[in-house]
């Protein structure tokens, strides 16, 4: 595995993210900042923030499937979340329990953060996340457009 995630003593405890990773892989995977839209750029689950973290975890597994990789290979997930408010906490929470099973999330996740920002690139677009992934083995091209 080219990962090691671990939450060393005196961090803030109980996260549901690890507080570091440790990448000894030599490939370095970047995916771009993913929303909720299908494959026909249509969006999806409008105005519900719960089932955009779920579409935005699906479009991510997608991307890293297609150079080969999985979430056991992601260094650091970035979230950018629109209008955010401490108590927003629970259906953003509730959009990753939707999918952790299906897309077989690391429990605890990677080392992340989660950014509120006024608005994204599209006013229908609640959530994007982007991720930085390594891996010891050469990248393969699966499904590309």
């Amino acid at each position: 595995m080219s990962v090691a995630r671990f939450s060393p003593a005196g961090l803030q405890p109980g996260t549901p993210y690890d507080h570091v990773a440790v990448g000894t892989g030599t490939r370095h995977l970047h995916i771009s900042g993913q929303v909720a839209r299908s494959a026909e750029g249509e969006p999806l689950a409008a105005g519900d923030l719960a089932g955009q973290v779920a579409e935005v975890l699906r479009n991510t597994a997608r991307a890293l499937t297609g150079a080969g990789a999985s979430f056991e290979d992601v260094l650091r997930m970035t979230f950018y979340v629109t209008d955010w408010a401490p108590e927003r906490i629970a259906p953003f929470m509730d959009g990753i329990a939707r999918v952790a099973e299906e897309l077989e999330l690391p429990q605890p996740l990677p080392p992340a953060s989660l950014i509120g920002v006024d608005y994204l690139f599209e006013p229908d677009v609640l959530v994007e996340l982007e991720v930085t992934a390594i891996l010891d083995q050469p990248v393969s091209f699966a499904g590309t457009a």
